[in-house]
Formats: C-alpha cells, structure tokens, sequence
C-alpha cells in the first residue's frame, strides 16, 4: 500500500510521462494469468514500450493537463497503459499481435497527438509498417530520384551519339 508521498510521486511521474509519451493505449487484463502478462510486458519492453497497471484514481489525477485526460472515461474496471516514446506504431503492433492470440486482453482506447483512437483505430495503427521500416522506403524513393535521373542525362549523350553515326553512315552510302 502506498502512502500518501508516494502517491503524489507517482501521479507525478505518470503525469510527465503522459505528456512524453507519443501514444498511450489502455488495455483491460483481466482474465490473464500472471504468465500471460509477464509475457505481455517482455514483448512490449523488446519494443521499448512501458507497461504499467496503475489504480484509476492515480491514472485520473495524473491525466489532468493532459492529451491522456480525453479517456478519462476509460479508467473503469483493471486497467494498465502501454505508453511508447519513440513509435506510436509498435505498442498498436505489440498488442493487437497479443490480443489475437490471447482474447483475455482488451484493447480499450489510445491517445495520441491530442486524438482519442478507439479499437479500430488501434487497429488500422497496428497494420502500418513500423517506422524503420517506413524509413527505408522513403530513403529508397529519394535515392531513386537521383539515380534516375543520372541514368536520364547519361542516355542523351549516347542517343546523340547514335543519331550523329546514323546521319554519318546515311551521308557516306549516298
């Protein structure tokens, strides 16, 4: 039990945390056996996302002032939040992944960039390819450009050169 300092500490921590967060996404345990969350929270922390079940009371205080406080509504019932830093994709990835396997989980809602997302939204997230991976692509496509080009501009002297010859082997045979 935790006293009434370590309370505020904590809303504290949360409260920052939230307003660091580029996506928070509740999620409804119940039903999971210890097991099963302890391998929830091993696949989220590979990802670099935080997992933590927290009392409703504290997560409702530590929202104020924050995108977070949009699912205020959602503090109902066992709750914890996946919060990511870096990739709003991968905690969308990780759980919906976890839920299809293990329908105990319930996905509940998210927060990001000031937008509550319901589950499909959360869902259609989880379908997106994750940042590196979009990264490459668009790298990818900007070295395309270039190398397109170059392959452009070294034709045109060699087709020039082509047409000259023809004109060259044309004028010779008459």
């Amino acid at each position: 039990m935790l006293n009434k300092s370590q309370k505020k500490q904590l809303v504290d921590e949360l409260h920052q945390k939230f307003t660091d967060s580029k996506i928070v996404i509740l999620t409804d345990y119940k039903g999971l056996n210890v097991d099963k969350i302890n391998e929830l929270r091993r696949k989220l922390t590979e990802s670099n996302i935080e997992y933590r079940v927290v009392k409703n009371t504290l997560l409702s205080r530590a929202s104020e002032d924050t995108d977070v406080a949009l699912a205020k509504d959602q503090f109902v019932g066992p709750t914890a939040i996946a919060l990511s830093y870096d990739d709003p994709v991968a905690p969308a990835k990780v759980l919906a992944d976890f839920a299809k396997d293990n329908d105990k989980l319930e996905i509940k809602v998210g927060v990001m960039s000031g937008k509550l997302l319901d589950f499909n939204a959360i869902m259609s997230l989880s379908a997106l390819p994750s940042r590196e991976v979009l990264l490459s692509q668009v790298l990818r496509t900007m070295n395309g450009v270039p190398t397109a080009l170059v392959r452009l501009l070294t034709n045109v002297p060699e087709k020039l050169l082509y047409a000259l010859q023809a004109i060259k082997d044309q004028k010779e045979a008459a």
